[in-house]
């Protein structure tokens, strides 16, 4: 029997291209959701490059601040992955600007979905959605747990992605006819890169290649590998148990210095570019005050955040690659392209 037609939205972005690959590779035939129709080369070729044939994936074309296009784009289509939304390098100084189209457009597809009669849409959150609310020193954050949007050090980024989850399950509680919702909240992605259209997740590394970071900040957070991210959504897609459910993707916690660190090991004549020293908080506050792109990590000063990925473990059947792993093939691929 055919595998069912699956709609993945924002088809060039790091985490849509692995979950493309993914799925052909199971047979699935996938329709990728693109603003422009000329990106489709691009999703083709990257998807080619990680092992998978794109004779099975059409493009059309769709916007997350437009109704046009999404009733085609869902015609025919039993499940959506809705990975579409944006990761600013910078933080805006206009919330509304990554907060509109991350809330919007979630709810623009899910509409769409639930008028196309789509048995069940993954919605791409992060734990960004999960990890900002006070909690006792030595916490370990679960799916149970959700971000504070009332706290001052929240970025438009954490508010985008935590209105866009919340805005979501509001929706298929309340919606007669509302398709099953399932949600991925990946940690920070690394991986291997398909293409040179580069993610935020490894923009960092390459502002590390460049010698643009002398010194980081002393923070710690979650990783997770791309692969295991789009496997994630694959499995959530169809299994019974996932209906309903959020799952944290986190192969364990790092350094930001500790990923310079797996930089320079993997291309050892980067060694003299990447941080050698780590930041006190207070010079990262100042900084961040001259540097955009320093606010983004504010909120993780002073804090190690750790979350389990026991769910995924056990109802999804993941076996999550470590840190060490994701940036060590996060690098390479960078390097194998000539982009570090």
């Amino acid at each position: 029997m055919a595998q069912p037609l699956v709609l993945v939205t924002g088809a060039t972005g790091f985490i849509a291209k692995h979950t493309i690959a993914e799925l052909l590779r199971r047979g699935y035939p996938v329709r990728g959701s693109v603003r422009r129709l000329d990106r489709g080369d691009d999703v083709r070729r990257a998807v080619t490059r990680a092992g998978a044939d794109p004779s099975g994936l059409s493009i059309v074309a769709a916007d997350l601040l437009s109704d046009e296009g999404w009733d085609a784009a869902l015609q025919g289509c039993r499940y959506v992955l809705h990975t579409a939304s944006p990761f600013p390098v910078t933080q805006p100084d206009n919330a509304d600007d990554v907060v509109k189209p991350a809330r919007d457009g979630t709810l623009r597809v899910l509409a769409a979905a639930a008028k196309a009669g789509v048995k069940r849409v993954v919605l791409t959150s992060s734990t960004v959605a999960v990890m900002y609310a006070a909690r006792p020193e030595g916490h370990i954050f679960s799916e149970d747990d959700w971000s504070d949007l009332d706290r001052g050090s929240i970025t438009p980024y954490i508010r985008s992605k935590t209105l866009a989850e919340r805005s979501a399950w509001d929706f298929v509680k309340s919606t007669p006819g509302a398709p099953e919702l399932s949600v991925i909240n990946p940690a920070f992605v690394q991986g291997p890169a398909l293409d040179a259209d580069l993610s935020t997740s490894h923009e960092v590394l390459r502002f590390m290649a460049q010698g643009l970071y002398p010194a980081s900040p002393k923070i710690t957070f979650p990783v997770c590998d791309v692969r295991d991210v789009a496997i994630a959504h694959a499995e959530a897609m169809t299994s019974p148990k996932a209906a309903g459910e959020r799952f944290i993707i986190a192969g364990g916690e790092t350094r930001l210095y500790d990923i310079g660190q797996r930089l320079a090991a993997a291309c050892p004549d980067l060694k003299s570019k990447v941080p050698k020293v780590e930041l006190p908080d207070f010079a990262v506050r100042v900084l961040a005050i001259f540097d955009k792109r320093l606010r983004t990590i504010k909120p993780e000063l002073g804090r190690h955040r750790v979350c389990t990925n026991r769910k995924a473990r056990e109802v999804l059947g993941l076996t999550l690659r470590g840190p060490d792993e994701a940036i060590t093939a996060a690098a390479r691929s960078l390097r194998d392209m000539g982009l570090v």
